[in-house]
């Protein structure tokens, strides 16, 4: 069994516990009022705009003989690179005002991830956080897609409402190939130990941040 196999067996209960989180669950199928989408939106942008900031410090901490490693990680922050405002644009299309959005306080679920994602980067093994990019990618191919179809035709919203979505739905899908392809060519069981570790945690606190928000379904008409 390859690493990647693996990673996904031991993890598999995590990740079942996640998909069965009620507002996951009704994002899938489009039964979301715009305040919780917009709440998700908001969340998303207070942990994405730590993206490139932890891929450059995951790269900076790792050894020289992991230095195929960095060279892959440079690639991942060419792609996430800004992001976040692509978060911001897309609350702006819905109505909401964006830069309140960034200034705001994330809510504590999500500052707990973010700063559990720094401390094992500078604490722990800093390849424990491909950990977090298995939750946070797999995740998204999963349901991203889907749910921004079902959410857009709910809501009767725009298109350019959905640009995250949308962008990560399809964007993960090689994501994952290139992330499966790095993950087998880690050869150290404490490597390895270290994101099976980081994503049972990351599965747990992702939810997390899914079970703090606002769970209102969309209102139907009579």
């Amino acid at each position: 069994m390859s690493f990647y196999d693996e990673l996904l067996a031991a993890t598999e209960e995590e990740r079942n516990d996640l998909l069965s989180i009620p507002f996951i669950q009704m994002g899938a199928v489009g039964q979301l009022s715009l305040e919780s989408y917009e709440a998700f939106l908001g969340q998303a942008y207070h942990h994405v705009k730590h993206t490139v900031p932890l891929l450059m410090a995951t790269g900076g901490r790792l050894p020289e003989e992991k230095e195929w490693l960095r060279e892959a990680i440079g690639e991942y922050i060419e792609e996430e690179m800004g992001h976040q405002e692509w978060i911001l644009n897309d609350i702006e299309a819905c109505g909401g005002d964006k830069e309140a959005v960034r200034h705001a306080t994330p809510s504590a679920a999500t500052e707990l991830m973010v700063a559990y994602a720094y401390d094992t980067i500078q604490r722990c093994n800093p390849v424990g956080f491909f950990g977090m990019v298995l939750v946070l990618e797999g995740t998204s191919v999963s349901l991203a897609t889907q749910a921004a179809d079902h959410i857009r035709q709910a809501l009767d919203l725009p298109k350019k409402a959905f640009s995250y979505l949308t962008s990560h739905g399809s964007l993960d899908v090689g994501h994952v190939d290139f992330y499966e392809k790095l993950m087998n060519r880690l050869e150290k069981d404490e490597d390895k130990q270290a994101v099976i570790h980081g994503a049972r945690m990351f599965y747990k606190l992702y939810g997390d941040i899914f079970r703090s928000l606002p769970l209102i379904a969309i209102k139907q008409e009579s």
